[in-house]
């Protein structure tokens, strides 16, 4: 199964397609509208730490989206 981000309603965003397993896309198929962004936020900062570590550990890197997330009200 492919997933679907879509970015709406937010300035500078794209619309990606990335593949996971079924579990997980049937997850996000059926979660509310409000749990889905939230879930596109943070997999959008995930995927922004993840192509930017230069340097950081993984732990580094898993606080501060920890961090991003909590100050974003998804925890």
């Amino acid at each position: 199964m492919e997933l679907d981000i879509q970015g709406e309603n937010i300035v500078g965003t794209a619309n990606i397609t990335i593949e996971v397993d079924e579990a997980a896309a049937r997850a996000f198929a059926e979660a509310s509208p409000g749990e889905q962004r939230k879930l596109q936020l943070l997999l959008s900062l995930r995927l922004q730490e993840l192509t930017s570590t230069q340097g950081r550990t993984l732990q580094t890197v898993m606080d501060e989206i920890s961090d991003a997330a909590e100050a974003r009200g998804l925890t």
